[in-house]
C-alpha cells in the first residue's frame, strides 16, 4: 500500500493519502517512456525551416564559359551548389514533425513516470494550492516550505490563473493542470507538487 503525507502551503503536515498503485506503483516501462518524450519533441517542433536549391536561386541561366579548350572545369551554371551563392543541396522545406502514439503506451508512460516520482519520494501532495491575487514572492515562499527548491512541476486541478501568474517568474517552476499533465513535464521536473484535488483527478482519470 502506498501512502504519502499531505502538506498545507506553509509546509505544515496535516495529514496521509493513500496513493493508487495502479497509477503510483507499476515498474517503469523505460522504452514507452522514450517513444513518450521523442513524440512530444518532434510535436513541439514548428518545421518551418527553408533554403533555396538551385532551381530558386536567382541567377545562373547562361552557361559561364565554353564546355571544352579553356583549361577550366566544365560548368553549366554559376547557381550549381560548388559556387559561392550556389543553391543548397537537398535543401530544407517547411514540414510537419507530429506523429501520434498509441494512447495506451501514452498512458502506460505516464504512469511509468509518476510511479518513478513516487517510488523517489518526489511527489508532494498539498490539501490546496490557492493564491488570492498573482504574489511571486508568496508562491516563492510556499515552493521553500514544502522542499521544492529545484525543477519543480506544480499541478493543479483547474487552470487557476492566479496560481500561474505567480509561478511562471520562478526559475525551473512549472505549472500545468491535471487535464494537461505530460510525460515530458514530469520527467523533466525534480519534484512533483500536486493539489490533493488535481491527484484525484489523475488517479480517476488513468487507474
Amino acid at each position: 500500500m502506498l501512502k504519502t503525507n499531505v502538506y498545507n502551503m506553509s509546509g505544515e503536515l496535516v495529514g496521509e493519502i493513500e496513493l493508487s498503485e495502479a497509477v503510483f506503483g507499476i515498474a517503469p516501462n523505460q522504452a514507452v517512456v522514450h517513444d513518450a518524450v521523442k513524440n512530444h519533441l518532434a510535436n513541439k517542433r514548428q518545421g518551418t525551416q527553408s533554403a533555396l536549391t538551385r532551381a530558386e536561386v536567382s541567377g545562373g541561366g547562361r552557361k559561364p564559359w565554353r564546355q571544352k579548350g579553356t583549361g577550366r572545369a566544365r560548368q553549366g551554371s554559376t547557381r550549381a551548389p560548388q559556387w559561392t551563392h550556389g543553391g543548397i543541396v537537398f535543401a530544407p522545406k517547411p514540414r510537419d514533425y507530429s506523429y501520434t502514439l498509441n494512447k495506451k503506451a501514452k498512458r502506460l508512460a505516464l504512469k511509468s513516470v509518476l510511479s518513478a516520482k513516487a517510488s523517489e519520494a518526489n511527489i508532494v501532495v498539498i490539501d490546496s494550492i490557492k493564491m488570492d491575487a498573482p504574489k511571486t514572492k508568496e508562491f516563492a515562499k510556499f515552493l521553500a516550505a514544502v522542499g521544492c527548491n529545484t525543477k519543480t512541476l506544480v499541478v493543479t486541478a483547474e487552470a487557476d490563473q492566479n496560481v500561474v501568474k505567480s509561478g511562471r517568474n520562478i526559475p525551473g517552476c512549472e505549472v500545468t493542470f491535471a487535464n494537461l499533465i505530460n510525460v515530458y513535464d514530469v520527467i523533466n521536473a525534480n519534484k512533483l507538487v500536486v493539489d490533493q484535488a488535481a491527484l484525484a483527478k489523475i488517479e480517476e482519470v488513468f487507474a
